[in-house]
């Protein structure tokens, strides 16, 4: 009996991707970091990358979890340059990511290599289904923003990554921390919107909107029509973190962090000291 060679690929490449989910499941477990994915399968794609997240977050709803919202990733020209892409990426926020301000978040058990970054969240009272969306339709989408930190974490160790490692793994996301003060958008702009971003009372960041695609916005347009050519709408309810806007600081434990926006407040992060035992 003949093999079809195109239906031996496609087998193949079904048989990589999950057992690409399956390793990076396994780090969130164990809490182990695992090579980069590049090095351990040979010929991986944008495709297959995004492939591997969708079954990773498909798991993890199949287990009792829900999405809250989404995230945009290297939206700044100076990621993109290191990692060689001209677009950014994007991964999902589930429930479990959300930490509320000053309460002690968790490392261990919890992060592998956590680092922090300043963003402004928008938070939708209405679905965006693209593609096709256009600004108009973005802004009255949109019910009000908040100050926000995103905790991101890689599941490659080392941070050794590649578009495709930080795709598959759901655009290196872990967590997030929102402010408490809702501000609706037409009172603050977005694009000269200042940030200071502080990390133990000491300044590890400044930053501004237009860093991110010019405008936060652009990247809320972007991602709507992006997952909506993949079927998938943003939801009413949901948040959507649409970049950084400055770089991003490493976590130790017990570290504070704090981003001070213009026109939006604040919003602060404390990491859990370190447990010891006697």
């Amino acid at each position: 009996m003949k093999t079809d060679p195109e239906r031996k690929d496609i087998v193949t490449a079904h048989d990589t991707r999950d057992h690409a989910a399956k390793l990076l499941l396994d780090a969130y477990a164990s809490g182990t970091p695992i090579a980069p994915l590049t090095q351990t399968f040979d010929g991986l794609t944008i495709e297959d990358a995004y492939e591997i997240q969708l079954a990773q977050i498909g798991s993890m709803v199949g287990g009792g979890r829900t999405i809250k919202g989404m995230k945009v990733g290297l939206t700044s020209a100076a990621m993109q340059n290191l990692l060689g892409v001209r677009q950014p990426d994007f991964g999902h926020l589930l429930d479990d990511f959300f930490f509320l301000e000053h309460e002690p978040i968790p490392l261990a058990g919890r992060f592998l290599q956590p680092r922090v970054e300043p963003e402004v969240a928008f938070v939708l009272k209405r679905p965006l289904r693209g593609p096709g969306v256009t600004a108009h339709e973005a802004i009255a989408a949109i019910d009000f923003v908040l100050p926000a930190l995103e905790i991101v974490d890689s599941r490659i160790a080392d941070w050794k990554i590649s578009i495709v490692d930080t795709v598959a793994d759901n655009a290196s996301s872990g967590g997030l921390v929102l402010g408490s003060t809702p501000t609706p958008l037409h009172e603050v702009d977005l694009r000269l919107g200042g940030c200071v971003f502080r990390r133990n009372g000491q300044v590890v960041g400044t930053g501004a909107g237009g860093a991110v695609l010019g405008s936060p916005l652009s990247s809320l347009v972007w991602l709507a029509n992006t997952v909506g050519a993949l079927g998938t709408a943003l939801e009413a309810g949901w948040v959507v973190l649409p970049g950084a806007v400055t770089a991003m600081v490493p976590v130790t434990a017990g570290d504070t962090f704090t981003a001070t926006f213009g026109g939006l407040g604040s919003v602060t992060a404390r990491f859990a000291r370190e447990e010891t035992t006697s």
